[in-house]
C-alpha cells in the first residue's frame, strides 16, 4: 500500500468528486419528503448486541463481516454495518411498539469486513428508507414504488425489480425442513459454506452465487406453496397494488435476502451495468427484537449502496451531478497596498450574497496570481490596482473566451453574476 493511500476497501472523496455525493442526498431528499418521510441520524456505531440480536447470530454479517471492539468501559461496540438495527433502536423512543407509524430515511457510511471488489468496500454508503410500526400490504408496494421514484430521478433505467415473500415464522418449520430434506441429498456437490448453512441455517443456501450450487438451487421444492394462507395472499395483495401502479417486477423464489429479521415481502433491484454484482438496492418487511425488549419492532424499507448507484449512472452516460450546472466562482486580483484592501472587503460583500471568490493571499505578481484563478477554475477575473480604485472601476475578465472590459463599481456585481452562474 502506498504511504498516501486510504486502507484497502476505503477511499477518499475530493472535492471535484463530492458533487456526485450531493446529487445522490439531495435526490433522495427530495423524493423521500413527498412520500412524508423525514432524515434521521444514528451513531456510527452501536453496542454489538443490537446486531447480534437484531441482524441474528447466523447470519454472515454478523458472523464474518462486522467491525467490532472493546471501548474504553470495556462494552462491545460495533460500527454498523447496515442501517435498520441502530434505526429501529433509536425509535423504540417513539410510539412504534404500540403501533404508531414513522416515517424515516438515513444517509451515512456502513461497514463491512468483505473482501474489497468493484462495488463493495469496507466502508461504504447507503441511503435507506424505514416504515415502522404497522403492517400492511399497501404499504410494501408503496415503498417499493418510491425505490423506484428516486432510481427514476436519478436517470436510472434499465433496473429489474426482484419480488419474493418470507412468509412468517409459523410458516417456516416445515419448509425448512422440506429444504433440508432436498439439499441434503446434494449435499457432496454443494460448496463448504453451503455445507454449514446446511446445519445452521438452510435458507441461506438460496443466495448462494457459486454456480455449481446454483444448479441444485435451480430445483429446490416450491417452499412457498407451504406457506399458510393468509401468507400467500398478503403477498398476492402486494403484487395487485404493484399492477395497478403499472410497476413491472419478476417473482424470484430464490430471493431470501441476507438477514433473518425478514418476513413477508422481500424485493432487490438489479442492474446489468454492474456485472456480476449487480444489486444497486433491496430490502422488504421485517420483524426484529433488539436488547431489552420482548416485541419485536415491525417495519419495511430497503437500502441503497451510493456508490453502486453512482456505478449505473455512470454506466448510462449521465452527468455525475445531474442536470445542474455547478457555479463557478470570481477571481479577485489586486495590486498595491490599496488594491488589496478592496480585495479582502469586495470578497467579503460578494461571499454575503452568495457568490463564491478566490483570491491569492500572498501578496503575488499579476502573472502568478491568474496563474491562480486558472488553478481555481474562476470563471472570470477582477483585477483591481491603484490607477483602477483612482477611476472607481475594475477590469472584468472572462476567463473561457479571454474578453475583458472596464466595470463600474457600482455594476460590478451583475456583471460578475452573468459570468459565474
Amino acid at each position: 500500500m502506498a504511504k498516501s493511500a486510504p486502507l484497502p476497501g476505503t477511499s477518499d472523496i475530493f472535492p471535484n468528486e463530492v458533487g456526485a455525493w450531493r446529487f445522490l442526498e439531495e435526490t433522495a431528499r427530495s423524493v423521500f419528503g413527498r412520500f412524508n418521510y423525514g432524515e434521521l441520524r444514528t451513531p456510527i456505531f452501536e453496542a454489538t448486541e443490537v446486531f447480534q440480536r437484531g441482524l441474528g447470530d447466523e447470519t454472515e454479517v454478523v458472523q464474518k463481516e462486522m467491525y467490532t471492539f472493546n471501548d474504553r468501559g470495556g462494552r462491545s461496540v460495533t460500527l454498523r454495518p447496515e442501517g435498520t438495527a441502530g434505526t429501529m433502536r433509536a425509535l423504540l423512543n417513539t410510539d412504534v411498539l404500540n403501533g404508531v407509524e414513522q416515517r424515516v430515511f438515513y444517509i451515512g457510511p456502513m461497514f463491512r469486513g468483505e473482501r474489497p471488489a468493484a462495488g463493495r468496500r469496507r466502508q461504504f454508503h447507503q441511503v435507506g428508507v424505514e416504515n415502522v410500526g404497522r403492517v400492511a400490504p399497501e404499504l410494501d408496494a408503496e415503498t417499493i414504488a418510491m425505490l423506484l421514484a428516486f432510481l427514476e430521478e436519478l436517470g436510472i433505467t434499465g433496473a429489474t425489480l426482484k419480488l419474493n415473500t418470507r412468509g412468517v415464522a409459523a410458516d417456516r418449520p416445515a419448509a425448512a425442513a422440506a429444504l433440508k430434506e432436498f439439499f441434503s441429498k446434494h449435499v457432496d456437490l454443494l460448496c463448504e459454506d453451503c455445507r454449514k448453512r446446511l446445519e445452521g441455517n438452510v435458507w441461506r443456501i438460496l443466495d448462494c452465487k457459486v454456480e455449481s450450487c446454483r444448479e441444485i438451487i435451480a430445483n429446490v421444492p416450491d417452499y412457498a406453496g407451504m406457506f399458510s394462507e393468509s401468507s400467500r395472499e398478503y403477498f398476492q395483495e402486494v403484487c395487485k397494488r404493484l399492477d395497478w401502479l403499472g410497476i413491472k417486477y419478476e417473482i424470484d423464489p430464490f430471493l431470501v435476502r441476507g438477514l433473518d429479521y425478514y418476513v413477508h415481502t422481500v424485493f432487490e433491484i438489479t442492474h446489468p451495468g454492474l456485472g456480476a454484482q449487480n444489486a444497486i438496492a433491496g430490502g422488504g418487511r421485517y420483524e426484529l427484537t433488539l436488547p431489552g425488549e420482548s416485541k419485536p419492532v415491525i417495519g419495511v424499507g430497503f437500502a441503497a449502496g451510493m456508490e453502486r448507484l453512482m456505478m449505473v449512472r455512470e454506466a448510462l452516460n449521465l452527468p455525475a451531478n445531474g442536470n445542474e450546472k455547478e457555479p463557478r466562482c470570481v477571481f479577485i486580483a489586486a495590486l498595491g497596498e490599496a488594491a488589496e484592501e478592496f480585495k479582502f472587503k469586495y470578497a467579503a460583500e460578494l461571499r454575503k450574497q452568495g457568490i463564491a471568490v478566490a483570491t491569492e493571499l500572498a501578496g503575488k505578481s499579476m502573472k502568478a496570481q491568474m496563474r491562480a484563478a486558472n488553478r481555481f477554475n474562476a470563471a472570470c477575473a477582477v483585477i483591481v490596482g491603484d490607477e483602477e480604485l483612482a477611476k472607481g472601476v475594475a477590469v472584468l475578465k472572462d476567463l473561457a473566451g479571454g474578453e475583458q472590459k472596464e466595470v463600474a463599481f457600482a455594476d460590478l456585481k451583475t456583471e460578475i453574476e452573468k459570468l459565474v452562474k
